[in-house]
């Protein structure tokens, strides 16, 4: 069932998701709104104002030159008016439209910025499209730019650029105030690109000595303090907001309420960041992507309080070492991590030039900051952001801090198990899933993805998560790439494991547990082995047992259907290959063939007989056979589709032999 997140009924469903608290408090998030509407207070005056988180000397010749390369010629691009957000090639940043959606055509309307139906596409275009640019980041790039280089056109086009959003984008105005990540996010920007722009000489005109802009500045921390995301929304959203927040009061504590917001801040950022990850160090909402946003906006916020010479409790720092930690566990050997859940191609602090590995910066910094184990995976590009925020954060002191002597592959607590094999002709990494449905009670980000499996070659996709592609305005495309059937696992009867309520909502959730996870037994030439089930159908329970042999470069996927009602039940399993992976499918068998570095490779995958096989690719209706390597972006890739009964009889075996 595809609902529409606008609907009455969505509303009801996501009221009943939420307890006693949050709704107290969204009932007076909503008196607020009302009482705002009219209430507009202006900016405090400010007697001083002065920018004193500066960068320490030394630290711009610390940029590597090829990354420093890489983040002109992204700045020269920006300059002639071209970036690309979400896979849509713009033309236009030269001199933007903060309100235009160039995907749909639209422009959204303004007005007070909560009456703007900002998830309607029909009246508002891609919500995604029209905010991404005024998160600022793009601005970062070209202040980066400056510093690197000392040229003032970069500079300019900064300071044109903002004097041109805050104009049009008066305080509680229009779409670009109705999402508190959003303002978070931009106001870490804006922190940076005073920052980076220090040694220019407008520098102070544009920030501190501009009342605007000041303005600004006190409008957005204002806004966060009231309407922070609550409940069951209190995922990455409530981090972003408690980071920026936290950022801006630190760097720009010009105003009289700025110590009370850097305090609340601060204690909302602890708290939420020790609620969002598990103890293992991943993040709870089991979505790769929003982990790096997390670890990326938690090194932002330490950077700016160790800036600032405040303290941060020490579990700040413990949460984002164990974060770190677990990225360089779960990580393949191209430094890939798992395509799990949602992925928004969302960042915390932008300051590099296309081509940087986001995951491999990540890791670089972790060294920088918290000292690399020997079991780390070995980082030998390099990024602008990783000497910029080393220069900022103390080195953490984890001596007696316990840390992984050695690389997991299982976390138990997550539910996320990692099988290795031997990496002398390829690595096969093998992610198996058998941790929670998601976070929180709607679960926003999760995807009907239990018992499944992600496998790779050398870092090529063969058996593929196919991604998240959107999140408003294509409900079918939404639902194909949440579901069941889009991923690697089993399907009764035609429906999802989890029950969907809408495009950030669940209202059921399957409940999976592991069984076992042996992931040592491949360091010998053995048998790793992982086992789990699930109860997310009703009357029948899903067990998979997944084996993966070293010496014989094997993969095997045994599928149950135990303790079902029903003495028959329709089955669909499917398994969807990488957009590099070229099958060719005869009866239960198919040979699947790639290149990786100019390589041919290839594996044999036997499917069990007891079922249809048959290929799909690039079909839209219904949606089935598409990959998405980024949000807004999707590419036909091909599926196989298993159909069949599950009498209770016996599994169903699958086989993925690699080739030497």
């Amino acid at each position: 069932m595809t609902v529409s997140s606008g609907s009455a009924g969505w509303y009801l469903r996501r009221l009943s998701r939420m307890g006693p608290r949050e709704v107290g408090g969204r009932v007076g998030d909503a008196v607020r709104r009302r009482r705002w509407r009219s209430a507009r207070p202006d900016c405090p005056s400010v007697t001083s104002a002065r920018f004193s988180a500066v960068l320490p000397a030394g630290t711009i010749a610390a940029i590597p030159p090829d990354a420093a390369k890489r983040v002109i010629a992204e700045a020269d691009r920006l300059m002639d008016g071209h970036a690309v957000f979400f896979g849509v090639d713009r033309d236009d940043l030269a001199d933007p439209d903060w309100r235009y959606d160039p995907k749909t055509g639209r422009r959204a309307p303004s007005g007070y910025a909560f009456d703007v139906p900002y998830r309607d596409e029909d009246a508002v275009g891609d919500i995604k499209q029209i905010w991404e640019p005024s998160r600022h980041q793009y601005l970062t790039v070209l202040a980066a730019a400056y510093a690197v280089t000392g040229d003032e056109r970069y500079a300019e086009r900064v300071a044109e650029h903002l004097r041109s959003w805050w104009a049009a984008n008066a305080p509680l105005r229009g779409v670009h105030w109705t999402s508190g990540i959003e303002l978070g996010i931009r106001l870490l920007s804006w922190v940076w690109i005073r920052r980076l722009l220090d040694g220019w000489p407008g520098a102070a005109d544009l920030f501190e000595d501009n009342a605007v802009a000041r303005n600004q500045i006190w409008h957005h921390q204002r806004w966060l303090a009231a309407f922070p995301s609550r409940g069951s929304s209190a995922n990455n959203h409530v981090i972003a907001e408690a980071a920026g927040q936290f950022a801006a009061a630190c760097a720009f504590g010009w105003f009289p309420s700025s110590a009370r917001w850097r305090a609340d801040a601060l204690r909302s950022l602890e708290r939420q960041l020790r609620s969002n990850t598990f103890t293992s160090g991943l993040n709870r909402e089991l979505a790769t992507e929003y982990h790096g946003l997390v670890l990326e906006l938690g090194l932002a916020a330490v950077a700016e309080a160790d800036a600032a010479g405040r303290p941060v409790p020490a579990s700040v720092r413990l949460v984002l070492l164990r974060m770190t930690d677990a990225l360089a566990a779960v990580v393949d050997n191209r430094l890939r991590p798992p395509r799990q859940g949602d992925a928004d191609d969302g960042h915390g602090l932008v300051v590099d030039g296309a081509g940087t590995d986001r995951w491999a910066s990540l890791l670089a910094t972790g060294d920088a900051v918290f000292g690399r184990l020997t079991w780390w995976p070995v980082v030998t590009s390099t990024d602008v952001r990783t000497p910029l925020l080393a220069a900022l954060i103390r080195p953490y002191a984890t001596k007696g801090t316990p840390r992984p002597p050695s690389r997991p592959g299982h976390f138990a607590d997550a539910g996320m198990t990692i099988l290795r094999g031997p990496a002398g002709t390829g690595e096969i990494w093998c992610r198996c899933d058998g941790g929670p449905h998601g976070f929180l009670s709607i679960a926003a980000h999760a995807h009907a993805d239990a018992l499944s499996v992600e496998v790779r070659h050398d870092g090529v996709d063969v058996l593929a998560d196919p991604g998240t592609y959107c999140y408003h305005g294509q409900p079918e495309w939404r639902q194909y790439f949440r579901s069941t059937l889009g991923h690697n696992t089993l399907q009764l009867d035609g429906g999802d494991q989890s029950v969907s309520g809408g495009p950030f909502l669940w209202t059921r959730h399957a409940r999976s547990r592991v069984l076992v996870a042996d992931t040592s037994g491949t360091c010998d030439g053995g048998t790793a082995r992982w086992c789990a089930e699930h109860d997310g159908y009703q009357g029948s329970v899903h067990r998979r047992r997944v084996e993966l042999t070293a010496a014989s470069q094997e993969l095997k996927v045994i599928d149950e259907v135990r303790g079902q009602h029903s003495p028959r039940r329709a089955v669909r399993l499917a398994f969807h290959l990488g957009p590099a992976i070229t099958a060719e499918l005869a009866g239960n068998r198919a040979v699947l063939t790639w290149t990786r570095d100019g390589e041919d490779r290839s594996a044999d995958l036997d499917l069990p007989g007891q079922l249809s096989w048959r290929a799909h690719r690039g079909e839209s209706d219904p949606p089935l056979g598409w990959y998405s390597a980024g949000f807004g972006r999707k590419e036909p890739a091909t599926t196989l589709i298993g159909t069949g009964v599950a009498d209770g009889s016996e599994g169903f075996t699958t086989v993925l032999r690699f080739h030497g």
